[in-house]
């Protein structure tokens, strides 16, 4: 509907009201259509994903994983339990079998990168990490 012009004609309130009813009724009918669609999207991803593929990846937004704790808090702890020095991929899958999210394709070099700048961590050995002495 295109907007009236200012000054053009003299809108009652009436009419101004009736614009307003108009549009305030669009806006709740897409409303509604987003929550139908937004609740299909959420089944396909769920269908996706116990298929094993990446829901979300075919393009749009993604979102990003939510987490209790940070991923250097979660290094810890799988260190802490270990308690010797362990393998980065060691590490990674540790971390994901405790239940950390990620979407990222590349996990094991976020957590390489982690280890890396968290001053708690040291390498015992190339490739081998461990809780700072």
């Amino acid at each position: 509907m295109p907007r009236p012009r200012i000054g053009s004609e003299n809108l009652t309130i009436a009419q101004l009201e009736a614009l307003l009813d108009k549009r305030r009724s669009k806006i709740a009918k897409f409303e509604r259509q987003r929550t139908k669609l937004q609740k299909k999207l959420e089944g396909l991803d769920a269908k996706i994903a116990s298929m094993g593929g990446s829901a979300g990846a075919g393009g749009g937004h993604r979102g990003r994983a939510k987490n209790d704790k940070s991923l250097p808090e979660c290094i810890l702890e799988v260190l802490t339990a270990h308690g010797k020095p362990m393998k980065v991929t060691d590490i990674s899958d540790a971390v994901l079998k405790m239940g950390y999210k990620t979407n990222s394709p590349k996990f094991r070099g976020i957590v390489n990168q982690s280890l890396i700048k968290d001053k708690r961590f040291h390498a015992a050995s190339r490739g081998f990490y461990q809780l700072k002495k």
